[in-house]
């Protein structure tokens, strides 16, 4: 077979996605507090970047140049200081006696002489941030940074515990992993044994180790679970006898309310089961909350959807979720003016360029987003005015058809993103729910209206007829939704919801509580 070279020119289609594009969709999905840093982070790399506060664009006041004179300014300058050019001679002649009589320090001469002596000391930085002891004088008080208490976190305050409890070295190594591997709730997360491999060491020796982490404040901390955490803060207490020990081992028919089982196993009375159910209940079951977490993110709405005087619907975005910038072109024309290097001219030629295009990416998404939330809002009119029962069942593919766009698109625009109304605000995937099909004859419902409705009626329920899972299934049919049991089912659970048997003794166990 010969070998041979040649030229071929073929033609072909291919899908290529710059940079830019890919970080457009990019900013598609991103939440607001997402965006913010972005754009944030932008701000700061741009030069060409600045923010949209002024009206019209304003340039920032620091760019600005600076305003001539008018004339006359030097002259009116020189009137005042000639005008406050008095001799101390002249103004103690006025007086009639020496300006050392008139503003007389207090405390005579030693205390002058004091003062004198503390003028020539070097002012250090702790004396005006009012960060030592006594070291604010009489007018200012104490800076506010030196007023504010740092947040104790849960790990901080263990450690602390740990380096008192302790000296010995390989423990405070064990100890301060054990710690890392407190979740907030106050439990271990973490097995012992793939600690103590990683560290090298037993798992006897990570167990004795956390044993005295468990001993410290609040109670019940390190502990792997519920069981164990209710045992640690009873043994403290000294509460932790044989029929504390078998009511602790069976949590589960505790959650059940089986009363006649719990008493059979403990060995006790209904008075004094009473008493340990109560004593129980006053325990701890997250020690670790009281120290808390991170700090709450608020839900902020990305568009506000309020009713007109006609009835329609007004979609308008949330400005102050939605950064504004712009491109500072006075700005580029002067640095592009004095570059002189290729270097200076491509790097001003390309944060010109990205700059252009984030504006763009920043419009284009917020035209995107009214446009999704409007076709939203069109298929969810009954939800907006009636209510969750009349949500109707909705994909993405039936507003992507709609609006003329991708179903990739259309998710990446809900994605992160929420709807303020009357009823609260929601996220925009909420409005999306599966269809539950109806009797024959009528109209699918949603999965999301579905599940409200099986809570109302679980809710407004009486202690003597408690539904099961069939009478649901039931009442459900004859309002025209047909489903079956298992989904029934699954969606109490979805709402943590007891089954009927559960719910029947627990109002029981309330009515005779109350009686």
């Amino acid at each position: 077979m010969a070998l041979m070279h040649r030229l071929e020119l073929r033609q072909g289609q291919s899908l290529v996605m710059t940079p830019q594009l890919l970080q457009a969709i990019k900013l598609l999905q991103f939440s607001h507090n997402e965006l913010v840093s972005y754009v944030e982070a932008e701000l700061e790399r741009n030069p060409l970047l600045e923010r949209a506060d002024g009206a019209d664009g304003e340039r920032p006041a620091e760019m600005a140049e600076p305003a001539a004179e008018p004339a006359g300014v030097d002259d009116e300058r020189q009137w005042f200081k000639d005008e406050l050019a008095v001799s101390r001679d002249t103004i103690e002649a006025g007086l009639g006696t020496r300006l050392d009589n008139v503003f007389q320090d207090e405390g005579g001469a030693k205390a002058r002489e004091a003062r004198a002596a503390e003028d020539q000391l070097p002012v250090s930085s702790s004396l005006w941030s009012g960060s030592g002891h006594g070291s604010f004088d009489d007018d200012e008080g104490p800076s506010l940074e030196a007023t504010l208490a740092a947040d104790l976190s849960l790990h901080d305050h263990l450690e602390a515990q740990l380096l008192v409890a302790t000296s010995d070295p390989a423990e405070r190594l064990i100890g301060r992993h054990l710690i890392d591997a407190v979740d907030e709730t106050g439990y271990l997360a973490e097995d012992t044994a793939a600690i103590a491999a990683r560290l090298g060491t037993t798992n006897e020796r990570v167990e004795e180790v956390l044993a005295l982490v468990q001993t410290f404040e609040p109670s019940g901390i390190a502990a792997r679970s519920l069981a164990e955490c209710l045992a640690i803060q009873l043994k403290e207490q000294d509460r932790f006898d044989p029929a504390m020990q078998a009511l602790v081992a069976h949590l589960p028919l505790v959650a059940r309310r089986d009363v006649a089982a719990l008493k059979r196993l403990c060995g006790v009375d209904d008075e004094d089961l009473t008493d340990m159910l109560a004593e129980l209940r006053r325990l701890d079951p997250k020690p670790g909350r009281a120290f808390g977490g991170g700090v709450a993110q608020t839900l902020v709405p990305d568009v506000f959807v309020r009713e007109a005087a006609d009835g329609s619907w007004l979609i308008e975005l949330n400005e102050a979720a939605l950064p504004r910038v712009l491109v500072n072109q006075t700005y580029h024309a002067r640095v592009s003016r004095d570059a002189r290097s290729e270097a200076d001219k491509t790097f001003i030629a390309d944060c010109l360029q990205t700059a252009n295009w984030l504006t763009r990416s920043l419009e284009q998404r917020a035209r995107t987003i009214l446009k999704v939330t409007s076709e939203i809002v069109r298929q969810q009119d009954g939800f907006f005015a009636h209510g969750i029962e009349h949500l109707r069942p909705l994909n993405l593919k039936a507003v992507a058809d709609a609006i003329g766009m991708h179903e990739s698109t259309v998710s990446r625009v809900t994605s992160n993103k929420s709807i303020g109304t009357r009823r609260g605000v929601f996220e925009m995937k909420y409005f999306f729910s599966a269809a539950i099909s109806g009797t024959p004859g009528g109209e699918a419902h949603a999965a999301e209206a579905v599940r409200h409705r099986i809570k109302q009626m679980i809710d407004a329920e009486p202690a003597d007829d408690v539904l099961s899972d069939d009478a649901i299934v039931q009442k459900l049919q004859g309002a025209g939704i047909d489903i079956a049991r298992r989904t029934v089912a699954k969606y109490r659970e979805s709402l943590r919801i007891p089954s009927s048997v559960e719910r029947r003794r627990q109002k029981r166990a309330q009515g005779r509580g109350t009686q």
